[in-house]
């Protein structure tokens, strides 16, 4: 924190220099200047006036000295806590908003997994089962594992291509090229119409797979010579390929920001030392990116594993809907809050094995 505020003082004072250094009989420099601390004086003026009317109404209400909560509940209070309950007050709508609509759900989520959950015309009917779900998953269920280690294997593989593709793109739009902004817009637009309606449209007429893989049977020459366990991966691979590159939107922005505040003055230090481009990229650019490629995995992971038509989500949806009973595996709610659990600690955990490789390889290169 403390080198991050060092260099945003330093930024300051670079940028003061700079606007000092501008003459006096510049007008239309120092006029838009007037107009744009004025703008920013009335943000300030408005700002501060709501959180007076957050800090100050029935429900709560500080004085000098004290703070009222309701009328009735009084507790003194510092400069520092006023300050904290300030910013509070701001965000309050919205911890309630992230309480009631993804904190409860998620809880309740959890809470319903311990339960056998029935739907009939007298409302929601739970019967306690304390692990039962989470064993059918594994014992009972013919399904559901065969499911999720394919498609764990299929994020195995996923991942380090969206990354390295868009690496490959920021890097690209980072050169000195005309029109960066539209190069960075034409590669964020699948994000933007990446919604499922429309991505299962595509699929359907074949557009998220390249017809020269399949042209040449690559695919079934690679079935041809592993095993199935490795094959069905890679061809899922192969099958949803473009899929997998539209996924790569959001982290080409966060890895091209990375890559502009490297400073340009240390690759022409390394070329006067007579480095190649491949040590500048192995030595300067990958070391210097590589806090934001963790960030990226945890995105990609994160938004591939929410996707709507992902192959466990829609099993886990079809069982919440289908509830049916088969020997001792029972459908529904509970047994479909089970499942999400059971995915959701399988992702925490990939995503964990990924952040922990690149952290050692990090310490090996730093060691």
């Amino acid at each position: 924190m403390k080198k991050v505020m060092a260099k945003l003082r330093a930024l300051g004072q670079k940028v003061m220099a700079k606007v000092i250094a501008i003459p006096k009989n510049h007008p239309k420099f120092w006029e838009g200047v007037t107009k744009v601390g004025h703008g920013v004086a009335k943000i300030g003026v408005f700002i501060k006036k709501i959180g007076y009317v957050l800090t100050h109404n029935k429900v709560l209400n500080t004085t000098t000295h004290h703070v009222v909560v309701l009328g009735k509940i009084k507790f003194k209070i510092t400069n520092k806590r006023r300050e904290a309950l300030l910013g509070l007050s701001f965000i309050f709508i919205w911890i309630v908003g992230y309480s009631i609509f993804t904190l409860y759900p998620v809880f309740n989520s959890l809470y319903l997994s311990f339960f056998k959950v029935r739907l009939d015309a007298e409302g929601i009917q739970s019967t306690f089962v304390n692990f039962d779900n989470f064993k059918a998953a594994f014992i009972s269920d013919p399904y559901f594992v065969e499911i999720l280690i394919e498609y764990v294997l299929e994020m195995i593989l996923n991942v380090p291509v969206v990354i390295v593709f868009a690496l490959i793109i920021a890097m690209l739009i980072n050169q000195d090229v005309k029109g960066k902004g539209v190069w960075r817009t034409i590669f964020f637009l699948p994000v933007i119409i990446s919604t499922g309606p429309v991505i299962s449209e595509l699929m359907q007429q074949g557009a998220t797979t390249l017809p020269s893989i399949e042209n040449y049977d690559f695919v079934q020459l690679v079935l041809d010579n592993v095993s199935e366990a490795i094959a069905n991966p890679i061809q899922a691979l192969f099958d949803t390929i473009l899929l997998v590159l539209w996924f790569a939107g959001i982290q080409i922005l966060i890895l091209l920001a990375g890559l502009q505040k490297i400073d340009r003055s240390i690759y022409e230090a390394s070329m006067i030392d007579g480095a190649s481009p491949w040590e500048s990229f192995w030595k300067i650019t990958l070391p210097s990116i590589m806090p934001l490629i963790s960030v990226t995995i945890v995105y990609t992971v994160v938004s591939m594993s929410v996707f709507s038509l992902n192959s466990v989500v829609v099993y886990i949806q079809d069982k919440m809907l289908a509830e049916s009973t088969v020997g001792t595996l029972t459908t529904g709610y509970g047994y479909s809050a089970a499942l999400s659990w059971i995915y959701f600690l399988v992702m925490a955990l990939l995503i964990l094995i990924f952040i922990g490789l690149i952290n050692i390889r990090r310490r090996g290169r730093h060691s």
